[in-house]
């Protein structure tokens, strides 16, 4: 059975769905549960999520939030997908707090620097939002992109770990 909270952030309510080990399967800027479920691939989806306390992975959001933005690094996230995108999403979580890449940098990161649309699909496909950071990718000019959770929440984590 997995659980899920949400807590209040500077950033609006952030909801994080954990499986029964602890390995976060979903989490975003919502309080709706309906918006993060059907992001988590069909084959490690929860049929029954009920409300918890979240445990580390809430503790590490807490954290973030007072400062430790290394908090997050070490929650395991468990996501589903190809190889590629799987491959990228653990390449998203060495991507460090105040270091922004471009999409085109993630691409070579990822080992294939001519994906850079596979690439981005990696950070629009990421159900695991803030603990695989897909806000720390920006478009080659340095403008902030897409963000499934709103620009303003993008623009204030990256302004938050540029501190």
């Amino acid at each position: 059975m997995s659980t899920c909270t949400t807590l209040d952030t500077p950033d609006g309510p952030f909801t994080v769905v954990v499986s029964d080990d602890g390995a976060v399967l979903a989490s975003g800027w919502t309080a709706d549960l309906d918006d993060l479920i059907p992001l988590v691939h069909p084959a490690i989806r929860p049929s029954t999520v009920e409300p918890g306390a979240g445990g580390a992975a809430a503790d590490a959001v807490r954290a973030y939030y007072a400062g430790e933005l290394s908090a997050v690094d070490g929650v395991p996230v468990r996501q589903r997908s190809g190889a590629f995108l799987e491959h990228a999403w653990d390449v998203l979580r060495q991507v460090p707090a105040g270091g922004p890449v471009t999409y085109t940098e993630f691409a070579a990161k990822a080992g294939r620097p001519a994906a850079v649309r596979a690439a981005a699909s990696a950070c629009a496909r990421n159900a695991a939002a803030l603990f695989v950071p897909c806000h720390r990718i920006l478009r080659t000019d340095g403008s902030l992109g897409g963000f499934r959770w709103g620009l303003p929440v993008k623009r204030s984590l990256l302004d938050r770990e540029s501190r």
